[in-house]
């Protein structure tokens, strides 16, 4: 049956809709490096466009883009906007975004950052090229990451000390923010355990948290090795650093966590990751346990009818 004008309409607005989506990432990024939440957090939690270019020290001929970047980020939920005093407030998802002293501690903008940069942002370009596999370095490549790099992320991330020293402290603000709340709300998780090795655990975040909230758990922290000099004795707070290869070896202990991890490799990696894992832990009846947190997308999206793609697992990264 051939569609009305009404659903061509529809369906053209849709398009535009997915064409022009990146336009709301881009704009968050933005809003972050400018230091925008941060801005209208300082004003009082909310503020007019004037103020908040004020505040940032723009120059006047960039106020009305200002405007338009301000509506776009409160049309996507980051700031709510008061008709009448034509003002910016801040959101719950906004203030995850601010990182001045006394916000709540729950900053996520280095995420942000990291997971916005264009190391990661740019093998999204060349997909086709990479399913084409039109040449001998693309048809190698097991992700469009590596396509795009030559290398996997964590040699990226090894080789760039910029990029790096982004992607650590990403891991280290999303640590803090998911460990925040399972150490409050799922206690029951560290019942009985008095070690745990946090494997991929990064600049140690999570295995700190660990070790803060329950303070009889033994917490180490297995990572490749220019991960784990890159973190300062001082910054180590309760937590023992192993440097290693986690699909060789993995430290004894009650458990082990693997958070964000099993999401960035294939299905043989990620087997051979967890029998290491078992042969670190003692038997379920004794109290061993391997705690998994990671990203699980419903293939298939009841309410709208559609099929959703796990994106990051998707382009490797």
């Amino acid at each position: 049956m051939d569609a009305t004008g009404d659903q061509l309409m529809h369906a053209q607005a849709e398009l535009w809709n997915h064409v022009f989506a990146y336009t709301r990432s881009m704009s968050l990024r933005c809003a972050v490096e400018l230091g925008t939440p941060d801005a209208v957090h300082r004003l009082g939690g909310a503020a007019t466009v004037a103020d908040v270019a004020a505040a940032l020290s723009l120059p006047p001929s960039r106020a009305p883009y200002l405007r338009r970047l301000m509506r776009l980020l409160a049309h996507a939920g980051f700031f709510v906007f008061d008709d009448a005093a034509a003002r910016y407030g801040l959101t719950p998802l906004s203030r995850l975004l601010v990182s001045a002293p006394g916000a709540g501690g729950q900053d996520l903008s280095p995420f942000a950052l990291a997971m916005l940069h264009p190391i990661v942002v740019s093998p999204s370009m060349s997909l086709a090229s990479w399913f084409g596999a039109a040449d001998a370095r693309t048809a190698a490549a097991r992700v469009p990451f590596e396509a795009a790099h030559g290398r996997d992320l964590w040699a990226v991330a090894k080789g760039d000390r910029e990029f790096g020293a982004a992607f650590n402290d990403a891991m280290a603000c999303d640590g803090r923010f998911v460990m925040g709340v399972l150490v409050r709300d799922h206690r029951d998780v560290f019942r009985g355990l008095t070690s745990l090795v946090d494997v991929g655990g990064g600049s140690g975040g999570a295995a700190r948290a660990i070790a803060a909230a329950f303070p009889h758990v033994r917490c180490s922290v297995l990572e490749l090795p220019h991960v784990v000099a890159s973190v300062p004795q001082g910054e180590r707070g309760g937590a023992e650093f192993v440097a290693g290869d986690m699909f060789e070896n993995v430290p004894k202990a009650d458990a082990v966590l693997l958070k964000w991890v099993l999401h960035g490799w294939d299905d043989e990696k990620c087997v051979r990751l967890l029998r290491r894992c078992r042969e670190a832990i003692p038997s379920r009846e004794a109290g061993g346990r391997v705690i998994v947190m990671d990203l699980v997308v419903p293939w298939w999206d009841r309410a709208r009818q559609t099929r959703r793609p796990p994106r990051r697992s998707y382009c490797g990264t």
